[in-house]
């Protein structure tokens, strides 16, 4: 039998502060609104109450929103216990501001506390020489699971993993195990089950912490074996290992190498921080922002990051500028063109978006593979064609009601089916290109579709135009 490692402190430092203030923990929206008002008027023993009161991650989550001045204040009064803790949790551009005014010793004590796949995440950002501070603190035994986990990449199970756990032989007792479990006297964070292995620490399998205080004790712990239990895979992303928990209901499971040894394994906690990742990545990519900047930084220093993509879509609003100067000449004679234009490329970029959307999410869950490509880029097709059929008819009726003009309608009806067709296809076509150029989807997929359904539109309709109305 082998136990890994130990449960730090400081998460029942946070629950016992829970227990003692009632109530204390609401919502982030009340905790704000009184922390403000405390650092307006109150005083630092005032505010340091309250902080203390709050569990590490609410912390944390403050700390994001507030600017820079009252953060300072913030993180100089809570506790320095939990301020390992606090710093994992935070978003990468406000942990590296704070660190910057830490002295290297208290970076150094504020890790004492984490557990290693927490002190993996936060190492990853530190400065080298506070990162080699921190590996001569630890005991040989924490340094080589430190530089296990880190060996990984950051998004993999591997990064993720906790090589602390508890692992038995399948040939003991209930009652071996229980009674070594209570010599032990800590766990690793969240732990809800014990792995069992092999004499060469192959893995058999798992037994649930809740069937081995219900088994006889008596019985071997082989007979409660459950031999079923999934092994994530080291290599496997970290949207696998996700999209597996969320499958399979697990609240833990075991990390293994290609010849199947335990490595470590990956709690709930973990998997919950890759989905809330993984969620405000996929919204802020879409405007070309990124989840980790700080909502309260340097005005210039947003300025700077929001130019670029600015830049790109300026470039391609010039693009689409420049197909709509190669018809100046039907425009100057048939003004009622340039009035509906923004309809066709308006619809287009709606449904492009709208299946853009949909593969996005889909090849992040894992659900979008090349063995069912083509029936989704089928099924897509043929939405556009029904969708575009019918608005087409709307938007043809709209305009010979407003313009009196059937050929001006039957004109805009043809485009908009063609750049709705464009949009399904590129919306299908964009982030499976882009996957295997290892071009982020989210990020660069929505600049690319709207190119497209501008200038297919535009094209469609003014081309149209030019050969039935001039």
């Amino acid at each position: 039998m082998e136990n890994t490692d130990q449960k730090s402190e400081s998460g029942q430092n946070s629950e016992q502060n829970s227990e003692q203030n009632p109530g204390q923990s609401v919502s982030l929206n009340k905790n704000l609104g009184r922390l403000s008002a405390a650092i307006d008027s109150g005083t630092r023993t005032q505010i340091g109450s309250m902080i203390r009161a709050l569990h590490p991650s609410e912390i944390a989550r403050l700390l994001e929103s507030l600017p820079p001045a009252k953060r300072n204040l913030v993180w100089q009064v809570a506790d320095p216990e939990d301020g390992g803790e606090i710093l994992v949790d935070l978003n990468e551009e406000v942990r590296a501001r704070l660190i910057e005014d830490m002295a290297a010793e208290d970076v150094v004590a504020a890790t004492e506390s984490l557990e290693i796949d927490d002190l993996a995440d936060l190492v990853a950002d530190l400065p080298e020489d506070i990162t080699l501070q921190i590996l001569r603190s630890l005991s040989q035994r924490d340094r080589a699971r430190l530089e296990s986990v880190m060996a990984w990449p950051e998004d993999s199970a591997g990064g993720l993993m906790n090589p602390a756990t508890v692992s038995v032989r399948p040939n003991v007792t209930v009652d071996v195990v229980l009674r070594y479990l209570r010599m032990l006297g800590k766990l690793p964070d969240n732990t809800s089950s014990v792995f069992v292995v092999s004499q060469n620490n192959r893995y058999l399998g798992t037994v649930l912490l809740s069937r081995l205080v219900t088994s006889d004790p008596q019985e071997p712990v082989s007979s409660i074996l459950d031999e079923e239990a999934t092994a994530i895979p080291v290599a496997a992303s970290e949207s696998e290992v996700a999209t597996a928990f969320q499958d399979l209901d697990m609240t833990s499971a075991a990390v293994v190498d290609q010849d199947n040894r335990l490595l470590g394994q990956i709690t709930v906690d973990d998997v919950v921080d890759v989905i809330k990742e993984q969620a405000d990545h996929d919204i802020l990519s879409m405007a070309g922002l990124d989840e980790d900047d700080d909502m309260f930084a340097p005005v210039v220093t947003s300025s700077r990051r929001r130019a670029i993509w600015l830049g790109v879509n300026l470039a391609t609003a010039f693009l689409a500028a420049a197909v709509v100067g190669m018809f100046q000449p039907t425009l100057e004679k048939v003004v009622i063109l340039a009035v509906l234009m923004p309809v066709v490329a308006s619809m287009g970029g709606i449904a492009g978006n709208q299946t853009l959307t949909l593969m996005i999410r889909g090849m992040a869950l894992g659900r979008v593979q090349d063995s069912n490509a083509r029936w989704l880029l089928t099924k897509e097709i043929l939405v556009a064609i029904l969708n575009s059929l019918f608005w087409a008819l709307v938007v043809a009726a709209v305009t010979v009601v407003f313009f009196a003009s059937w050929k001006v309608g039957a004109i805009i009806a043809a485009a908009l089916t063609i750049n709705l067709l464009a949009a399904a296809l590129a919306g299908f076509i964009i982030p499976m290109v882009l996957r295997r150029l290892n071009i982020d989807a989210a990020l660069a997929g929505g600049v690319i579709l709207t190119t497209i359904t501008d200038v297919t539109g535009f094209i469609a309709f003014l081309g149209l135009g030019t050969i039935f109305l001039l």
